[in-house]
C-alpha cells in the first residue's frame, strides 16, 4: 500500500517551473515509486536497471530520446551519462516545462553532469526514507523550525522511548512497513550486499569485500560523533586516504550526512571537520549488532543513535518539503557545543538533544555561545510529555513534535 509522501507537493510545483526535476537519494527509499504513483497519464517510464536500455542510452542517447519522448520519467539516470546533453538540447528546442522526471542515487559523477549540462532547467529534489510522520501517515506541512517557532503547536500524542527506540531499530525504508514486513535482518543484509555490488563498485576498485563491509560497520558506529579519518583508518584496518575515499562515497549515495560546524566565515564552514550520521537508524542498529529496542535503548548507543534519529528526522523535515536545510553545529575553544544550529532569516536557532523526560537549564545553557543579537528561538528535543519552556526563548519539545 503506497504512502503519501511530503516532497509531492514540491515535485508538482517543480514540474511546473521547470523542464526536468531530479529526485535523488539513497537506493530503496521510493524515489521512483513516488513519481510513479504520481505522473499523469501519457507520461512514459523507462528504468535504466534494464542493461539494453542503459546500452542504448549510453551508445545513442539521441535515438534512445527519439524513442522514449517527454514527457517521460527516466528512472537510475545515473548508469547513461550521455543522455545529459540531449536531455538539455530537448528541454531547449521544446521550451516546455515538466518534460524529464529523472531519478538516481546520489553520485559525484552524476551530480556533475547534471550541474554542466542541466543548469538553469532542473530543479534537484532529495528524498531519503520515511519521516514518522509520513509513516504513520501524517503529511508535514511546515519545517521542524516552523515547530521550533510556534507558540501553539498541535496536539499530538508525546512519544513514548519504548516506541521511539522500536521505530529507530526498525529504519526508514518503505519496504519495512509493507504488509507483511520483511524481516528486518535479512532486508538489512540483503541491502549490505545489493549496496556493495550496484554502487560501491561501480565507483571504486574494491578487491576486499570483507574489508569494506568492516569499514561501514567502523562507520555506523561513529554515527553523531565528529569524524577523525586518522582512527576511522586504524580501526578499520585500511589506509587513512581509503578511509577518505570510501566515506566520501557513503555520502554522495545518500547514506551518511555531513553535518558541518557553523562559522561566520563561510569558508571554514567547508574546511571544518564535521560530525557524520547514517541516514537510516536500522541500517545503523544492523551494521552495529543491535537487534531489540529494548537493549538499544538501555546500551551505550542509544544516545548516538537518538541524537542521530532527530537529528535525520529534522533534515527531512526540510528536504521532503523541497528545502535546502540550513543545518550546523557548534563547537568553540571553550568546548562548549550546541548540537544542532538552524539557521533562517539571519539568526541562528539552537538545538540540544536529550535522551530524557525532563529537561532543565542546564541542558541548554550552551546556547549562550550564541551572541544575543544572533539567538533565534531555540529548543531542547527530548521525551518530555510538557511543552513548558525553560525560558523566554527556549522551547521543550517532544520528538514527536
Amino acid at each position: 500500500m503506497y504512502k503519501p509522501r511530503d516532497l509531492e507537493t514540491a515535485v508538482r510545483t517543480c514540474s511546473e517551473t521547470f523542464p526536468a526535476l531530479l529526485v535523488t537519494g539513497p537506493r530503496q527509499v521510493g524515489k521512483s515509486t513516488l513519481l510513479e504513483r504520481i505522473a499523469e497519464p501519457g507520461r512514459r517510464v523507462v528504468s535504466l536497471d534494464d542493461p539494453a536500455l542503459r546500452s542504448l542510452a549510453n551508445s545513442d542517447p539521441a535515438y534512445f530520446l527519439q524513442l522514449y519522448e517527454p514527457p517521460i520519467l527516466i528512472d537510475e539516470v545515473q548508469y547513461a551519462p550521455a543522455l545529459f546533453p540531449h536531455v538539455k538540447i530537448e528541454c531547449d528546442r521544446r521550451k516546455r516545462n515538466g518534460l524529464f522526471w529523472l531519478t538516481g542515487s546520489q553520485q559525484f559523477s552524476m551530480m556533475k553532469n547534471v550541474s554542466e549540462s542541466l543548469a538553469g532547467r532542473i530543479a534537484i529534489l532529495d528524498l531519503l526514507g520515511f519521516s514518522i510522520g509520513e509513516a504513520s501517515g501524517v503529511r508535514r506541512t511546515g519545517t521542524a523550525l516552523d515547530a521550533i517557532r510556534s507558540t501553539s503547536l498541535p496536539g499530538s500524542r508525546p512519544a513514548k522511548p519504548g516506541e521511539r527506540f522500536a521505530a529507530i531499530l526498525r529504519g526508514s525504508f518503505p519496504a519495512l512497513f509493507a504488509r507483511p514486513a520483511p524481516d528486518l535482518d535479512r532486508f538489512y543484509s540483503s541491502y549490505e550486499r545489493t549496496y556493495l555490488e550496484r554502487d560501491v563498485r561501480a565507483r571504486l576498485d574494491i578487491a576486499q569485500e570483507a574489508t569494506f563491509l568492516r569499514f561501514l560497520r567502523v562507520a555506523a558506529a561513529r554515527t553523531a560523533q565528529t569524524v577523525n579519518l586518522a582512527n576511522l583508518a586504524r580501526d578499520a584496518d585500511v589506509a587513512p586516504n581509503t578511509a577518505k575515499a570510501w566515506l566520501s562515497v557513503l555520502e554522495a549515495s545518500g547514506l551518511v550526512y555531513m553535518l558541518r560546524p557553523y562559522s561566520a566565515n563561510l569558508t571554514s564552514r567547508a574546511v571544518k571537520t564535521p560530525k557524520m550520521y547514517f541516514t537510516d537508524t536500522g541500517l545503523a542498529c544492523h551494521l552495529t549488532g543491535w537487534s531489540s529496542p529494548e537493549t538499544l535503548e538501555r546500551g551505550a548507543f542509544s544516545g548516538p543513535i537518538f541524537e542521530t534519529h532527530v537529528v535525520v528526522e529534522i533534515l527531512k523535515s526540510f528536504l521532503h518539503l523541497g528545502r535546502p536545510a540550513p543545518l550546523w553545529f557548534y563547537r568553540d575553544r571553550d568546548q562548549r557545543e550546541i548540537d544542532l544550529l538552524i539557521e533562517a532569516d539571519g539568526l541562528l536557532h539552537p538545538v540540544e538533544i536529550k535522551k530524557k523526560a525532563d529537561p532543565t537549564a542546564a541542558d541548554c545553557a550552551s546556547f549562550s555561545a550564541i551572541p544575543a543579537p544572533l539567538r533565534g528561538t531555540g529548543a531542547v528535543v527530548c521525551f518530555s510529555s510538557t511543552r513548558t519552556p525553560l525560558s523566554r526563548d527556549v522551547r521543550v519539545l517532544n520528538v514527536a513534535d
